[in-house]
This record gives C-alpha cells, sequence and structure tokens, in this order.
C-alpha cells in the first residue's frame, strides 16, 4: 500500500493526506509495475501527478532515438505540473522504476483547489521551489564535475542520503545503461566507477546494491 503523501504546510480544515489518497473529483490513484509508463513524451499534458510510493524516471527520446535521463523521483513528489504553466504535450515520459503508487490530479481540478485551499497551494509551491534547487544543483553538477562524481551523486540521491527521513540503503534496481544516461557517460565508464567504489568500500551488493555514506568522499575529495 502508498506510504504517507507530503506533509501540509499550512493549517486547515482540508486534508491533503486524505485528498490525495481519495478518488473522484478530478483525481485517481493507480498502481503501476516496474517499467510501465505513467505518460509519453508527446502525449496530452492534461494533468498532474503525486507519487505516493515507488521510485520514477523522467527521460526524454532524441530525434536520432537517443534516451537521457533528465530527473530521478521518489515518494512524496508531484511530477507533470508543466501543464499548470502551458505545456500542451509531454515533454518527457514517466516511467515506473519499482511498483509505484501514483495519484492523477486534472489540471483544472489543480487549478480550482489552488484558489480554494492554502495548505495545496504552499506544499506544491513547496514542491516546484524545492524542483527548481534540485535543477540548479543539477546543471552545476554537470558543468564543473567529473562522472565519478556524478555518479557518486546520483547513488546517494537515489539512497535518498541528504533528504527528510532515514537514508535507504539499498537502492531501487537501476541499469548501468541508466546510470550512464544520467551521468552522460558510457556504460563502461559507469562500469569502471562502480567497480572502483565496490572495492574501495562505498558500494556493496547484498541481494541488491546496499550505498553507504561514505560514498561521500568521492563528491567531497578534489
Amino acid at each position: 500500500m502508498p506510504r504517507g503523501p507530503a506533509k501540509s504546510l499550512a493549517k486547515s480544515k482540508f486534508d491533503l493526506n486524505l485528498f490525495l489518497r481519495e478518488t473522484g473529483d478530478g483525481r485517481s490513484r493507480n498502481l503501476y509495475k516496474k517499467n510501465q509508463k505513467v505518460f509519453s513524451q508527446g502525449d496530452a499534458a492534461d494533468a498532474i501527478f503525486y507519487l505516493q510510493d515507488g521510485k520514477m524516471k523522467l527521460s526524454v527520446v532524441s530525434t536520432q532515438g537517443k534516451e537521457a535521463v533528465i530527473a530521478l523521483l521518489a515518494a512524496g513528489e508531484f511530477f507533470g505540473e508543466g501543464c499548470l504553466a502551458g505545456q500542451t504535450v509531454r515533454m518527457a515520459s514517466a516511467t515506473a522504476m519499482s511498483e509505484c503508487w501514483v495519484t492523477r490530479l486534472e489540471k483544472m481540478a489543480v487549478i480550482s483547489l489552488l484558489h480554494k485551499e492554502q495548505a495545496f497551494s504552499d506544499v506544491l509551491l513547496h514542491h516546484l521551489l524545492s524542483r527548481n534547487v534540485r535543477i540548479e544543483e543539477d546543471l552545476v553538477d554537470q558543468l564543473f564535475n567529473s562522472s565519478e562524481k556524478r555518479l557518486a551523486r546520483v547513488l546517494l540521491l537515489l539512497a535518498n542520503f541528504g533528504k527528510e527521513g532515514k537514508p535507504e540503503r539499498l537502492i531501487t534496481p537501476i541499469s548501468q545503461e541508466t546510470l550512464a544516461g544520467i551521468v552522460g557517460t558510457t556504460r563502461s565508464r559507469i562500469s569502471f566507477f562502480m567497480n572502483r567504489f565496490r572495492k574501495m568500500g562505498f558500494i556493496h551488493y547484498n541481494g541488491g546494491l546496499e550505498v553507504h555514506s561514505s560514498l561521500l568522499n568521492v563528491i567531497l575529495h578534489d
């Protein structure tokens, strides 16, 4: 079953937790299996989504067929909000990386709710500001850090280090091809760095990939 959704940032009779779990009034909740798409690049953009549980990725595909992963999402995050800013079609695809519970909120229902409920407006604004900070961090990471440091950061983010709550020591299975797309390098380089991290004790394979906080040393080391 889904885990707890985002916390309300304002006092209100409006129950955000209940709202995001119920269906009706322009919202629905669905279970997506691993590798199942919530929406595809080019689809009509007429709703936003809330990830209740699981992990998802946002990716884009070029006209030459090359895929790039532009974001990794964890429980408690909204996605597809571009429709609120005038996007009529999806600029990226959203794909489940594990079993996911997702709430779909129709665009017009969200616009109406933003005007009526301060609690919901506060949560969505907090999400958008946090997403903007993440985009800036990703840009700096791509411009100034090596592939090895970018990979270390991605693994730590997947394990939820630096986020609210306890770190997840066992991250969702992710292919080296996907990691290469996120980091912006080749699969062979990802394999090389992963082997190095394992030998140095930063990661461990134990029925899955376990990420240790010591991996931060790769990012902090000049």
